[in-house]
């Protein structure tokens, strides 16, 4: 493992300390002309328009709870979302704890609704 990882390092560096070569130009297709794809917008990734967070989704949405999950999809997907974001709700990270806590309280109104209180 050692050996891997110095490989990697005196391959990295190796690289650093070498001139960059110049990108071969362009040969010319003979295949038909297809129009250049187009340029990325600002919160769009390879054509995909990220989603606009301005309506407020309600807390089956935010936990990916569908209507057709039986009782206990939902409990387990609960409990896998529980263990994922109470780790996160410890973080010193603001945002993530922020994100975590929300994502609880989300846990909390799904399982009330599903299950009875708690």
């Amino acid at each position: 493992m050692f050996k891997k990882v110095l490989q990697s390092i005196s391959k990295s560096l190796s690289r650093q300390t070498e001139a960059p070569t110049p990108a071969p130009a362009p040969r010319p297709s003979n295949t038909f002309n297809a129009p250049p794809p187009p340029a990325a917008k600002a919160g769009q990734v390879a054509g995909i328009v990220a989603a606009k967070s301005s309506a407020p989704k309600t807390p089956e949405g935010l936990l990916g709870i569908e209507p057709k999950m039986s009782k206990e999809q939902i409990r387990e997907h609960l409990k896998l979302m529980y263990r994922r974001y109470n780790r996160a709700a410890s973080s010193l990270d603001n945002n993530t704890r922020s994100e975590a806590d929300s994502m609880l309280e989300a846990i909390v109104a799904v399982r009330e609704k599903h299950f009875g209180q708690i």
